[in-house]
């Protein structure tokens, strides 16, 4: 079994793990002591190592043993200290690990070191979702947004971790001197494939920007659907649209964003929109290059922040997700428009769903759900309907026969729920319209148009 740095054919770099068998790792979380009280929402050590095995097992790694790597305090050379390096190397020896999946952020310098300590291959916890994230985008942009966060990632990584780095290119003429290293020529290829793929995504940003305001001539609000990875969001998007989306018991099992049109019992039109999942100390990076992709929620009428109440650090999970959108740019005022989908009710002790339910019952931003047996989606989808209402406002406007610009305004920028003809060629239309667009309808149309109660 070997395992290389692999160049894909379009510039980007990967890890590639090559054999016949599964490449066979070694998982290791470290855990930071704390010197003082953590906040309430602290995971244990278990629950992160277990996290950090799903995400192995997410690219198909053999799983052969797991530590726990107490830490106080990182090491600038190693991250962790000198015994605890010796003691893992030695296991990895014992257990025949071709890899290390080492859960925290390490330096290139960090993770060069301990590769030679360990005599195997190192992973971090960012070099990991990295990898994830590769095999799971399937659009142009996704592959694009991943390539570019993975290259960021390994030209930090360039530190003459290999042999060949240090080889020189001649140069010409009595002047050439000794040429380009290696190393120089890996980082600015590395960095002409960077600057390329920026220009690529600003071309998507753009477009996704006239997508935007496309669709804010179409009178239709949009729900997005946020929570962490893993939470239930694509099976509750197939419950809502009838899609098929992928959803499987997999971590960052779909990564591309899915729109589409719903009708709520009303007879409303959205668009409901699922997006990535979350999870905590999310690699920056990536944060960075889903902007254009994530800044879909920021234009949201309602989120949907779907949890897993079943998991026993829901309340953690909860608190990560906040960050992202606080990162985001969902400020207290946005806040509002967030939904709370408790989801996963079905797999509940019996007791355990009874507090929940009286829970969701006293809030009015909280909906006890199974997207899996549809138990709640009705409740769900009124709360959408009530918080929809609280954002927009009925009226009934009259249409003189000739003034069809006006008409055609109303048609673009409000919902027409009803419509009456008068005899006298008059038109009479019932338009439910967001509060600004109907501060701009009542300069149109003043007397003419009246507020429905």
């Amino acid at each position: 079994m070997t395992i290389k740095k692999h160049v894909k054919a379009g510039g980007g770099v990967d890890f590639q793990m090559e054999g016949p068998e599964l490449t066979r790792a070694l998982v290791v979380h470290v855990e930071r002591k704390k010197r003082t009280v953590g906040n309430v929402f602290d995971r244990d050590a278990q629950s992160k190592l277990d996290e950090a095995i799903g995400l192995a097992e997410a690219i198909d790694l053999d799983i052969v043993d797991t530590l726990i790597a107490p830490l106080l305090a990182p090491k600038p050379g190693t991250f962790l200290g000198t015994g605890k390096v010796a003691e893992i190397a030695e296991h990895v020896a014992k257990v025949d690990a071709e890899l290390v999946v080492v859960n925290a952020q390490l330096s290139p310098i960090q993770q060069r070191n301990l590769e030679t300590e360990f005599k195997a291959k190192v992973l971090d916890r960012t070099g990991l979702i990295l990898e994830i994230f590769g095999r799971r985008a399937t659009t142009k942009e996704g592959i694009l947004q991943v390539e570019l966060a993975h290259l960021n990632y390994q030209k930090s990584r360039l530190v003459r971790s290999w042999t060949h780095l240090e080889r020189q290119r001649g140069g010409f003429g009595f002047l050439g001197g000794p040429g380009e290293s290696q190393l120089e020529m890996d980082r600015r290829l590395i960095q002409e494939r960077i600057s390329k793929i920026e220009g690529e995504l600003e071309t998507v940003v753009k477009t996704r920007d006239l997508h935007r305001k496309g669709r804010e001539r179409i009178p239709y609000p949009i729900v997005a659907l946020v929570g962490y990875t893993n939470a239930g969001k694509s099976t509750l998007f197939n419950k809502l649209t009838d899609a098929n989306v992928l959803a499987k018991d997999l971590l960052f099992a779909t990564l591309d964003p899915t729109m589409r049109n719903i009708t709520l019992p009303s007879g409303r039109k959205i668009i409901l929109s699922d997006t990535v999942g979350f999870i905590s100390e999310l690699p920056t990076s990536l944060i960075a290059s889903f902007r254009a992709t994530l800044e879909e929620v920021l234009a949201a009428d309602v989120i949907l922040h779907v949890r897993d109440v079943s998991h026993a650090e829901t309340d953690a999970q909860a608190y990560d997700v906040n960050l992202v959108l606080e990162e985001l740019g969902i400020d207290e005022q946005r806040r509002s428009l967030i939904i709370e989908v408790w989801n996963k009710s079905d797999l509940l002790p019996p007791q355990e769903l009874t507090n929940r339910q009286a829970l969701a019952q006293r809030r009015k931003d909280v909906v006890l759900i199974s997207s899996l047996t549809g138990d709640g989606i009705d409740r769900l989808l009124d709360h959408v309907e009530q918080r929809l209402a609280q954002s927009s406002l009925m009226f009934d406007i009259m249409i003189e026969p000739s003034d069809g610009k006006n008409m055609a305004w109303l048609h673009q920028r409000g919902e027409v729920l009803d419509r009456k003809n008068y005899e006298d060629g008059r038109t009479k239309l019932s338009v439910r319209l967001d509060a600004d667009t109907a501060g701009q309808a009542q300069a149109r149309f003043g007397k003419a148009m009246k507020e429905k109660t």
